[in-house]
C-alpha cells in the first residue's frame, strides 16, 4: 500500500495535480566579480503548507499567496568564494541555515498576516588571512491583506553580525541582493522593514501582473522594486531593481528572470543579476547567472 501511495503521488505530480501541500525548490548561481570568476552558490528549500494549496486560481508561481496558505519552511545555502590570495580572502565557504513560519489569520475586517524567521550563517575560511565567522538574524513581520491579493507588512529584523544572511532572501532574490541587505543593516544593528505585494489579473486576457516593493532601514537604507508579468498561468518574465546607501557593496543591482511550469507541479527557471558600484576601487561590480527548479506534491 505504501508503494501504491507513493506511485500515486508521483503520478499526480507529473500529470499536473491542481492541489499540493509540499514544495521543494533548488537554486544555484554562478557569481562573476571584477576580481575573479570562480564563485558559485547552491540552495535548497522545503515548505509544508497546513492545508492543500489550490493552484487553479491564477499564476502557478503565486498559488500559495493567492490561497493565503500558512506554512513552515526550512532552507540551506552553500557558497564558495575564491578571491585572489593577495586580497587576503581566498577560498571562503559560507553555510546559511534558515527556518521560517508564515500565517494568514482571518478576522472580521481583513485577513491578518504574520511571519517569523531565523537564519544562521557560518563562514569557513580556508586561508590564514581571514578568520572564520558566525552570525545570527531574527525577523518578525506583521501585516494584512488590505485588498484582494494585496499584502502590506512591516517588520523588525535583528542582525547580530554583518555576515548573517537571510536564507530565504538568498533563495528568493539571489546572493548579491541578500549580501547587500545584510550590509545595509550593518553590524550589531536592528532594522525596520516594510514591503507590499500585489498580484492581479489583466482584464480581458489570460495574463496577470505581480508587483512588489520593499524597504530596509538600518545603519543604512535600501529599497527594492520587483515586477513579474505572467504571460500565461505557467510562464512568467520578471525584472527587479535594488539600491542601497551602503558603500561597501555594489550600490545598485538590476535583475531579470524567466520561469516556466512544465506541469502545475514541476517548474524550471533562470535569472540574471547585474550589480554596479559607483566607486569601483574595491572591485565590487558583480554579475550572477542562476538556474532554479521547483517540485510540488
Amino acid at each position: 500500500m505504501k508503494k501504491l501511495g507513493l506511485a500515486t503521488a508521483l503520478l499526480l505530480a507529473m500529470t499536473g495535480a491542481q492541489a499540493y501541500q509540499f514544495e521543494v525548490q533548488g537554486q544555484s548561481e554562478y557569481v562573476d566579480t571584477t576580481e575573479n570568476d570562480k564563485n558559485f552558490t547552491g540552495a535548497v528549500q522545503g515548505t509544508y503548507y497546513f492545508k492543500n494549496v489550490d493552484s487553479s486560481k491564477g499564476p502557478l508561481a503565486e498559488a500559495a499567496f493567492l490561497n493565503q496558505a500558512s506554512n513552515v519552511s526550512l532552507a540551506y545555502q552553500y557558497g564558495q568564494y575564491d578571491a585572489p590570495v593577495e586580497e587576503g580572502r581566498s577560498d571562503i565557504e559560507s553555510h546559511v541555515y534558515g527556518a521560517k513560519a508564515e500565517a494568514y489569520i482571518p478576522t472580521k475586517f481583513v485577513p491578518a498576516y504574520a511571519s517569523a524567521s531565523y537564519s544562521h550563517t557560518h563562514f569557513d575560511s580556508k586561508n590564514s588571512e581571514t578568520p572564520d565567522g558566525n552570525g545570527d538574524r531574527y525577523a518578525l513581520e506583521l501585516g494584512a491583506v488590505v485588498a484582494p491579493n494585496f499584502l502590506v507588512a512591516v517588520g523588525y529584523t535583528s542582525v547580530a553580525d554583518e555576515t548573517a544572511l537571510d536564507a530565504f532572501n538568498v533563495m528568493g532574490n539571489g546572493v548579491v541582493k541578500a549580501v547587500g541587505e545584510a550590509a545595509t543593516i550593518g553590524e550589531d544593528q536592528d532594522a525596520v522593514t516594510a514591503r507590499t505585494k500585489y498580484v492581479g489579473n489583466i482584464d480581458g486576457t489570460n495574463m496577470a501582473l505581480g508587483l512588489e516593493a520593499g524597504l530596509v532601514y538600518g545603519e543604512d537604507t535600501a529599497y527594492q522594486l520587483k515586477t513579474d508579468l505572467y504571460l500565461t498561468p505557467a510562464l512568467s518574465v520578471g525584472a527587479s531593481y535594488v539600491e542601497s546607501s551602503f558603500a561597501g557593496t555594489p550600490d545598485s543591482a538590476w535583475g531579470a528572470n524567466v520561469n516556466y511550469f512544465i506541469t502545475p507541479a514541476v517548474a524550471v527557471g533562470a535569472s540574471y543579476v547585474n550589480a554596479n558600484a559607483k566607486d569601483n576601487t574595491e572591485n565590487l561590480d558583480t554579475q550572477t547567472v542562476g538556474v532554479n527548479a521547483k517540485f510540488r506534491f
